[in-house]
């Protein structure tokens, strides 16, 4: 039966053979003690050569496949596989974990790196995207992660010379990375011309953005940047696997087993040829190599690891062997000497040494081994082989005796017998065969009664019998050496077996779980002397049981080091050492046996630190002589505070619900009531399942809590003040050590928990994020810096927190079952105790994890749960309480005493200055010196001793004592039962707060003229309160049973009680002595009501469904109502006390005719006509709003209406109190709502004049009395209900461009599809036809040397621009007109004091010189920018944020001046962000996302660190921005929206404004926000009001502000001046821009004289005496303040596309025609608009003439003029075509006009005819819309591309189709602005599925093309490019859609023009040089 406890005796591992090569690379180092790190399985192990001794780490729980040493080569880091991966980081001279990092990776991680000062490290995962991350690997924290690459990585790292970059390689990749805020960004290494694109295996950063890498051909890549520069190649003759960069250079090795050496320049130095040496072999195959000094190490593919000496190179000398790949399985134990024998897969088979720790033999086999066994004499060794085959050898010298093929399939055991006469030997066919050892193994028998594979053999002692173990688990005996079965169990029954290598079997059932099926273990073997039995198993764990072990689930110790499978265990001959082989990991362990007499020396094997579990040595199996639980403990482990719903998940539930009602009528529905409620006091303190949670606070006050509410009790005033913060049951708390904070946590399904201040009640922080279900224990730090807790998930997790900041330190898993305390060291804040049930485990940080090693119990006492922990004098002392009563005492983590301090559990400690107070179950309180050696004195709380000051009664002695502590003089307890007690030093109880009992309490009544009420509960009491000032429990009354429901009578002298068992009594209300009962039912009561008046009947309803009436007076029962299908909820009577309204669970409303209970049905309507005595009802017409939108998962329990029927409140099962406006009819009606209670609300009644509510909590037993306030009374003090969360009906208002920027939604790059109607086959995939010349067999491009044609003309007539053509090699971008005014914000602001401007339009920033217009830009960014702002701290000047569209956008914060980025934080908002905004120290900025929660977001932008995030709202939200001077409060504001917001912690709280009473005041839509002093907010409005909030409560509007929307709004920080701008129409008073006061009280217009009908301001902003203002129009015009004088500084199209552009023949002019009605002439050399003509109607298209004295323009509606260049007057006009004119065209001659439209059509108007415009001519048959034209040279040809993706061209004047291709081949052509034709066919991507080529045009000199293409890219081409997908240059920088592009003449600037950005982009041409 002792195997019912693990065995005593332990195991040590003492060696490990073998070393990871396999699948692993650069995994071998020199430490700085000259020491060699590498690892194998899942250990690393320190080896040191000098003593020839291994150091173990063992913090993994998984096989480990990487490693990276830190620069300063003490610290390790290792990352393993497994499903959750994690890396330690551990110290190679200590083998001590140092910090962990984990919940980041899956799968395992591929790689690790250290940077140069090893502040950071970086990891490659092996999931699908091969992330790479970067850690603060001393916090355990994530810095970054990105994916890595679609493929593996093989070796990443830092750039030791260039900060914040990287470096990764791996299969056909290598990748350039670099780290700004939180975002890696990769760049593609370009391999160029230079080398073929192949997989790199290895790299290594040098100087001057040098990488080297090594290949899988054997070269050596040399990279430059990003560039490949060349190669050296055939450094190896096969794959580089490790290069090792040292001071003298770098080391090599591959494939091929040389090692090579380099100097710093990768100049060879030497090779090394390890095949060549004395050790080396053919195949041999570097993996690992490390260069220090004179010594290279070298680890090979096969497990060994060499030194070389680098002068004596030839002689390399081996320092460690293993097996190679292939499974390990065979072992075998020579039976006189220290040797182990083993044979594996890779043919070899091997005798180790265990004394010297060496191989000393080795000989390589024709086939795998699988097992092997030695003989007696230790002469010959047996290996049995894969293939069936057995080979035996001479141990002596290896050489062979005799080798026999009896079998076909693999021989997986053998056997000598104990005699040494036989060999059985066990095969997969399920045979065994037996052979003689002296007939030469001559085959003697054989052994046929297994159906499966033989596992295990084992001989009696006197070699007589075979016992067999096959594969489906038999264990079946044979006689020796025939092999004939034995069926009669009697004669094996006293059999004595030589050894015990079997896993069935009576002696071995213990090494089996209790209930499993399985067979996982793979071996065991017993020591009979030690009375051990060691197993290996599946799971890489060697376990040690107690043998015999008789009972399943026995108990052992465990060992974990292995990878996967143990294939093998065995003793060595003398029982010193075990010896297990693995079978994946082809490892060899040697553990040293420890037996128990040592075990008392040797405690400094203490267990092994654990980070897994799996690490504990015990097992975790109950031990089954613990003495039964405590009952209490008992019923508190049992708990799971697990919810149905959520509060986290109503947001989510109620957008179901919505959804699903859509089609449901919305009646207007009601208000919410005027009056409020305020929580006043509460009865009640939860002690029945939680510990050590009441203190004293800084000045005396008494913090608790109970349901949801943190409570601070004032006992001089008996007036309690509340933190309403939490919104489900509170679990624990803890108190700061300076005593003024509160920590407290709670159930959620992601709980949190609350810091907060106990004065102001406010949050500080709240941390939520990694615990499950609830939060079960916090404790502060002795420095009060950091907290502890511990959640109530499955392995009760523990959190270490630095609170202020919100941040995770660690996290760990912290035990199976339920743990009851945290505990944090005082002396040394990174370690801490938890404590719980047989649990008690001592943590310390690492990083971010913890290490835990368990309490060392020894033989001192039992396995015990722990209900208190405190720390004692030093850091060493810790004392613990127990279940049975014993304070234990702990020193380090070793139990040294225990003692006897309680009859029952310790339930709470305290320490104090000198000694200890504990508390338990038995009701005693008792003080003890410092050591716990006496007890100084104990109280008992008894009634008795209780003072007269008391606020209640103590319903019974010795009540269960649950929380303790000390201050002011007084001993604070609290007590199960719910009471809390303060006992004085002297004696005197007084009794201070008290509430219900465990059990739910449901019955509540009040007094019908007195301010007091009834409570009656499960806990079989009755009791009466007093709700006037003096707060106390007045009386109480035990009852027989739990009572359901109870109710005074009208005269308020009897009170009725309806019990749980079906009967119920009258007591006197006084006394409460009986005074009549009955018992007529068997199912509860549930609801009990006299009659009104005179009380003459007494109604009692049942769970039976029926209602009994009873006479008071007789004592009799007059009447039944029956009806009711189900139980009764609830009943009422009217006034004439005549009629009963009965509700029932199944929803029903029924009526009953008293006394007699007849039924009556009332009409719906007539219900509220009936004058009701008391409404308490749930059902019916006008309690129809009574219910949630989210009906159907919780039930509204209880209601009450007012005695003046004005208010009706109700309690739901979320907990939530809610007040309505009655009659509440309509669904889903409009409340305020009030957390307090935990879950449900069981019943709610108003007292008799309606000043107080009070509430019942069903499961948290407590009483709360809450104040009404009137509607009048309530401005002096902000209300806390939260108002109805259903939005509110009535719209917000409405305005065309609000609308506009609402709904807009932002087009993603990347996404963008064609702007063209565009239909047919793309060009680069259509069928080319042979062209004339092809098919006279000419190919073109080589022309033959004598044509018989006339030489080629040119393509493209060219305008000689110097006399050699240069080709254009890049396009640097000069000018933009354009600003993003239409839907943004915000977004111009002053920098440099006024001097320049920023903005921003399509997808970069601009800043604009005001003085000279020269512009610079940031153009980092990918797609559109949405938002813009400026840091004003003076520490970060000219910082700017800006956000993007895109489906992960990116916020980017960057200088103006040098155009830096300092840090890009990638986002999680999806779509884009739309707004940003810095805080008042600079340090944060808020985002705000267009993803449909509209998310919130805080970062640390410096250290890209995301603080906190949550759902902002449903609707748009337009602007969030920080208080001026807050880092922790912020407005957002939006549609129907203006929330007030504070970060706490990491956590971010908001609160809805409120409208309060404010006449009429309704939610608009709100667009802008700025701010004033004393908290004063201001809110823009839809409709031209500013609202001026103060904390959070509208206090006044601004009426008309302006007449329009007022989107922008400033706040000046220097002076507090506050600019508007709004839409207006211009007037004498207004204006769209005013400049207003500290308070918004009076102000100043300005006009802007643009000469719009109405201004639209989108943006303001205000510098020095100037208002700089962004319009809706795209200008950006700066206001003088003084003189109000305007000064358009930038000009833009207003409304997109631009789809004309035309530049002059000779000036650098161009002109822009946009669907905004304007053509617009530009100077590119004085950077601005020269001039514009507002032409009516949407312009597509624009051409000068080839002189430049007359311009053409193409209407929208069909439309063309013609302009002279002088006068701007009109030429000419015509409208002959009903659609959009898309190009127009002079001849070059001048002569003829060409218009394309999209009719299908192409007109030609004779110029020279005059004015008139008659039509000449027009082409025939065009396919489609016409696109682009281009005249030939001379005038007679005109080439058209249309929407079909086909070219036509055609003679001019007569529109004859010319199909002739010779023909066409020979036109000059006079301009090319085709995107169609075999020359340009090059210009089409790949990527165009969608999208097109949009617009293209070549240059003058003939040789240059550019296109612009719908993804918004300008790309540069050479002219021609027929080849498909031609090489070019890509220039980002418009949105989608470019609509055009031309080069202006001599080809200096290139102009592009934007579709969605109306933007207009100058690049300026860089030609090469001559």
């Amino acid at each position: 039966m002792a195997a019912r406890s693990a065995p005593s005796c332990h195991l040590r591992l003492e060696w490990v053979y073998g070393y990871r090569g396999h699948q692993c690379r650069n995994n071998l180092f020199y430490t700085a003690a000259k020491e060699i790190v590498y690892f194998v399985a899942g250990v690393g192990v320190v080896y040191s050569p000098r003593e020839h001794r291994q150091k173990f780490y063992r913090g993994h729980s998984d096989d480990i496949i990487s490693l990276a040493l830190h620069p300063e080569r003490v610290l390790v880091a290792t990352g393993q596989v497994g499903k959750e991966p994690y890396i330690c980081v551990w110290d190679s001279y200590t083998v001590q974990t140092i910090s962990v990092l984990k919940d980041v990776h899956t799968h395992g991680i591929a790689c690790l790196a250290f940077d140069l000062d090893g502040q950071r490290l970086v990891s490659v995962g092996l999931d699908s995207k091969n992330a790479v991350c970067v850690w603060d690997w001393k916090r355990g924290k994530m810095l970054s992660m990105a994916p890595g690459h679609t493929d593996r990585i093989f070796d990443i790292s830092w750039d030791l010379y260039q900060p914040n970059k990287l470096v990764s390689c791996g299969v056909k990749h290598i990748k350039f990375w670099s780290l700004c805020g939180n975002a890696l960004t990769p760049k593609r290494g370009v391999f160029g011309k230079t080398g073929d694109l192949q997989t790199i295996l290895c790299l290594a950063c040098a100087r001057d953005e040098l990488t080297y890498s090594g290949a899988l051909n054997g070269d050596i890549y040399v990279w430059k940047g990003i560039n490949l520069i060349r190669t050296i190649q055939g450094a190896h003759t096969a794959g580089i696997f490790s290069m090792n960069a040292c001071e003298e250079g770098f080391a090599t090795g591959g494939r091929d087993g040389c090692i090579r050496l380099w100097d710093l320049t990768f100049k060879p130095i030497t090779v090394i040829d390890l095949r060549e040496t004395d050790q080396g072999y053919k195949g041999l195959s570097v993996r690992s190599v490390c260069w220090r000094g004179d010594h290279i190490l070298v680890g090979t593919q096969d497990s060994e690891i060499f030194e070389i000496v680098v002068h004596e190179r030839k002689k390399p000398f081996l320092i460690m062997q293993g097996h190679c790949e292939g499974e390990l399985w065979a072992l075998a134990i020579h039976p006189t000497k220290p040797l182990a024998v083993t044979g594996s897969d890779d043919r070899s088979v091997r005798i180790w040494s265990l004394v010297d720790h060496a191989l000393i033999a080795r000989c390589n086999m024709e086939e795998p081994i699988r097992c092997a066994a030695v003989n007696v004499d230790g002469i010959h060794l047996a290996l049995g082989m894969k293939d069936g085959s057995f080979t035996v050898l001479r141990v002596r010298d290896m050489t062979e005796v005799v080798h026999i093929k009896d079998r076909k399939e693999a021989i997986h055991e053998l056997k000598y017998s104990p005699d040494g006469t036989y060999l059985a030997v066990g095969c997969n066919d399920s045979s065994v065969d037996i052979y003689g050892v002296a007939q030469r193994y001559k085959k003697m028998g054989e052994c046929v009664g297994s159906l499966s594979f033989i596992t295990h053999l084992d001989w009696s002692s006197d070699s007589r019998y075979l016992q067999t173990n096959d594969g489906n688990g038999k264990r079946l005996f044979y006689r020796m050496p025939g092999g004939k079965e034995v069926s009669n169990k009697e004669e094996t029954k006293g059999v004595h077996w030589a050894s015990w290598t079997c896993v069935s079997g009576l002696e071995v059932n213990g090494i089996w779980p209790k209930y499993s099926e399985i067979n996982d273990i793979n071996s065991v073997d017993g020591n009979y002397i030690g009375q051990v039995l060691v197993t290996a198993d599946d799971y890489g764990i060697v376990k040690l049981f107690r043998y015999p072990c008789l009972r399943k689930g026995a108990k052992f110790r465990k060992y974990i080091g292995h990878s996967a499978h143990v294939t093998n265990v065995r003793w060595s001959h003398d029982h010193q050492w075990v010896i297990s082989i693995g079978g994946a990991d082809h490892a060899v362990f040697q553990w040293r046996f420890i037996p128990e007499r040592k075990l008392k020396d040797a405690l400094h094997i203490a267990p092994q630190e654990s980070l897994a579990d799996s690490n504990s040595d015990e097992s975790d199996s109950d031990l089954s002589d613990v003495p039964e639980l405590d009952s209490e403990i008992e019923q508190e482990t049992q708990l799971t505070y697990r919810r149905q719903v959520y509060k986290e998940d109503l947001p989510q539930l109620k957008e179901q619900y919505k959804e699903k009602q859509k089609s449901g009528t919305s009646k207007r529905r009601e208000r919410a009531p005027g009056n409020s409620i305020r929580l006043h006091f509460v009865h009640g303190y939860r002690g029945y399942d939680c510990r050590s949670n009441l203190f004293y606070t800084q000045i005396g006050e008494i913090v608790y809590h109970v349901a949801a509410v943190g409570v601070i009790y004032n006992r001089q005033q008996n007036t309690q003040r509340f933190y309403l913060g939490h919104d489900d049951d509170i679990l624990c708390l803890a108190i700061h050590p300076s005593k003024d904070y509160v920590a407290t946590g709670q159930v959620g399904r992601d709980p949190s928990v609350h810091i907060w201040d106990t004065e102001t009640i406010k949050p500080l922080s709240i941390l939520k994020g990694y615990h499950q279900y609830g939060v079960c224990a916090v404790d502060f730090s002795a420095d009060g810096k950091r907290l502890a807790s511990v959640g109530i998930d499955e392995s009760h997790t523990v959190v270490l927190w630095d609170w202020k900041k919100g941040e995770k330190l660690s996290i760990a898993r912290g035990s199976k079952d339920k743990i009851f305390v945290v505990k944090m060291n005082p002396y040394v804040p990174d370690k801490l105790i938890t404590a719980g049930i047989k649990h008690m485990k001592f943590w310390r940080r690492a990083g971010g994890g913890l290490v835990g090693r368990k309490g060392y119990i020894g033989t001192l006492g039992k396995n015990e749960t722990m209900m208190c922990a405190v720390y004692g004098w030093t850091e060493e002392m810790a004392f613990t309480g127990t279940s049975t009563g014993d304070v234990c005492i702990w020193r380090d983590i070793f139990l040294v005493k225990t003692v006897k301090a309680h009859d029952g559990p310790v339930f709470s400690m305290h320490a104090l200055e000198k000694g200890f107070v504990t508390g338990g179950k038995d009701g005693v309180v008792a003080l003890w010196d410092d050591c716990f050696e006496r007890c100084l004195k104990t109280y008992a709380i008894k009634r008795a001793a209780l003072a007269p000051g008391s606020k209640g009664l103590l319903l019974e002695d010795n009540p269960s004592i649950r929380a303790i502590s000390l201050g002011h003089g007084h001993i604070l307890v609290g007590t199960k039962n719910g009471e809390i007690l303060e006992v004085d030093k002297s004696g005197p109880i007084t009794l201070l707060v008290q509430g219900h009992m465990e059990g739910e309490v449901w019955g509540l009544a009040t007094h019908p003229y007195l301010p007091i009420c009834a409570t009656v509960s499960d806990d079989k009491t009755l009791r009466i309160w007093d709700l006037s000032p003096s707060h106390c429990m007045l009386a109480v009354r035990k009852l027989k049973k739990g009572g359901r429901c109870c109710c005074f009578s009208p005269d308020g002298k009897a009170l009725a009680v309806g019990l749980c068992d079906g009967s119920f009594l009258m007591a006197n209300a006084d006394t409460l002595e009986d005074l009549v009962s009955f018992h007529h039912r068997k199912d509860i009561i549930s609801d009990i009501r006299f009659s009104p008046g005179s009380g003459k009947y007494l109604a009692v309803a049942s769970h039976d469904s029926f209602v009994d009436i009873y006479n008071v007076m007789s004592s009799k029962r007059v009447g039944i109502c029956k009806g009711a299908t189900s139980y009764i909820t609830h009943i009422d009577w009217d006034i004439r006390g005549k009629l009963l309204q009965v509700n029932t669970g199944a929803k029903e409303q029924l009526f009953f005719e008293a006394p007699r209970g007849k039924r009556q049905t009332i009409p719906r309507m007539e219900v509220e006509k009936i004058g009701w005595a008391s409404w308490t009802s749930v059902l019916g017409l006008c309690c129809e709003g009574i219910w949630p939108v989210i009906g159907e998962v919780t039930d509204v329990t209880a209601s009450c209406l007012t005695h003046d029927k004005m208010v009706l409140a109700t309690g739901d099962d979320l907990g939530f109190v809610k007040l309505f406006r009655y009659p509440a009819k309509g669904k889903c009606g409009k409340f305020k709502r009030y957390v307090a209670h935990s879950t449900q609300v069981t019943n709610v009644r108003w007292t008799c004049d309606d000043s107080t509510l009070v509430t019942l909590g069903g499961a948290d037993m407590s009483l709360m009395v809450w104040t009404n306030e009137m509607e009048g009374s309530r401005e002096k003090r902000p209300c806390d209900s939260e108002e109805s969360d259903t939005g509110s009906e009535e719209d917000g208002g409405y305005d065309s461009d609000v609308t506009r920027e609402n709904e807009i939604s932002y087009t993603i790059r990347a996404l963008s599809t064609n702007i063209r109607p565009m239909f047919g086959i793309k060009p680069h995939l259509q069928q080319k036809e042979p062209s004339m010349d092809e098919r006279q067999g000419i190919v073109r491009g080589s022309r033959p040397p004598v044509s018989r044609a006339p030489p080629q003309p040119e393509k493209l007539q060219t305008n000689n621009v110097g006399k050699k053509k240069r080709p254009i090699e890049d396009l640097m971008l000069e000018l933009v007109f354009g600003y993003r005014g239409r839907d943004c914000r915000n977004n111009v602001h002053y920098l440099n004091d006024g001097d320049d401007i920023i903005y921003h339009t399509a997808s970069i920033g601009i800043l604009h010189n005001v003085a000279t217009g020269i512009q610079s830009f940031y153009q980092e960014h990918n797609d559109d920018i949405l938002c813009l702002t400026v840091n004003q701290h003076p520490k970060f000047v000219n910082i700017v944020a800006t956000g993007q569209v895109a489906t992960a956008p990116s916020v980017h914060i960057w200088d103006a001046v040098n155009k830096q980025t300092l840090a890009i934080l990638r986002c999680y908002h999806s779509k884009g962000v739309c707004s940003v905004s810095f805080s008042a120290t600079g340090k944060l900025l808020l985002s705000v996302g267009l993803d449909p929660e509209h998310t919130v977001t805080i970062w640390r932008w410096q250290e890209g660190a995301k603080i906190a995030s949550k759902a902002g709202h449903n609707q748009r939200i337009f602007v969030a921005e920080f208080r001026p001077d807050s880092d922790s409060q912020f407005v957002s504001v939006g549609v129907k929206h203006v929330k007030f917001w504070t970060l706490a912690g990491r956590a971010l709280l908001s609160k809805k404004g409120l409208l309060s009473s404010l006449a009429d005041a309704r939610m608009q839509t709100m667009l802008a926000v700025a701010f004033g002093a004393n908290n004063l907010t201001f809110t823009g409005t839809i409709s031209g009001d500013v609202c001026v909030w103060k904390d959070h409560i509208l206090c006044r509007v601004v009426a008309r502000a302006h007449n329009g929307p007022v989107f922008a709004m400033y706040t000046t920080l220097r002076d507090g001046l506050i600019v508007t701008g709004g839409k207006e129409r211009p007037s004498k008073e207004g204006g769209a821009v005013k400049l207003w006061d500290q308070e918004l009280r009076r102000c100043r217009a300005f006009r802007l004289e643009t000469g719009q009908i109405t201004d639209c301001v989108r943006s303001v902003c205000r510098g020095r005496g100037k208002i700089l203002v962004g319009t809706r129009n795209a200008e950006i015009i700066e206001v003088g303040e003084k003189n109000a004088a305007c000064n358009i500084l930038v000009n833009g199209h207003v409304d997109g596309p631009i789809w004309g552009l035309a530049t002059h023949p000779s000036r650098d002019f161009f002109l822009s025609a946009a669907e905004d009605g304007t053509v617009r002439l530009w100077d590119i050399a004085d950077k601005k608009m020269l001039n514009k003509v507002n032409l009516g109607h949407a312009a597509r298209t624009v051409c000068y003439s080839p002189e430049g004295d007359m311009v053409a323009i193409g209407m929208k509606n069909g439309e063309f003029i013609i302009l002279l260049v002088s006068s701007l007057k009109i030429w000419g006009k015509k409208r002959d075509r009903r659609c959009a004119i898309h190009d127009i065209r002079f001849s070059p001659d001048c002569r003829f006009l060409a218009v394309g439209s999209s009719e299908n059509s192409v007109d030609f108007y004779d110029l020279s005819l005059g004015p008139t415009l008659n039509r000449t001519s027009y082409c025939k048959d065009i396919p489609s819309f016409v696109i682009q034209m281009d005249f030939s040279a001379d005038s007679r040809y005109l080439q058209v591309s249309t929407g079909c993706y086909k070219r036509h061209v055609y003679e001019v004047p007569s529109g004859r189709h010319l199909t002739d291709q010779a023909a066409i081949d020979r036109i000059t052509w006079a301009t090319w602005t085709s995107i169609l034709g075999s020359e340009v066919m090059g210009i089409w991507s790949r990527h165009a599925e969608k999208a097109d080529v949009t617009c293209a045009c070549v240059s003058h000199s003939g040789i240059s093309l550019v296109t612009g293409d719908d993804f918004g890219m300008v790309k540069l081409f050479d002219f021609p490019c027929p080849e498909k997908f031609a090489k070019h240059k890509r220039f980002l920088g418009h949105s989608p859609h470019v609509t055009n592009i031309r080069f202006t003449s001599g080809d200096r600037h290139v102009i592009s023009a934007g579709g969605d950005d109306c933007s207009l982009f100058v690049w300026k041409c860089v030609h090469t040089p001559h």
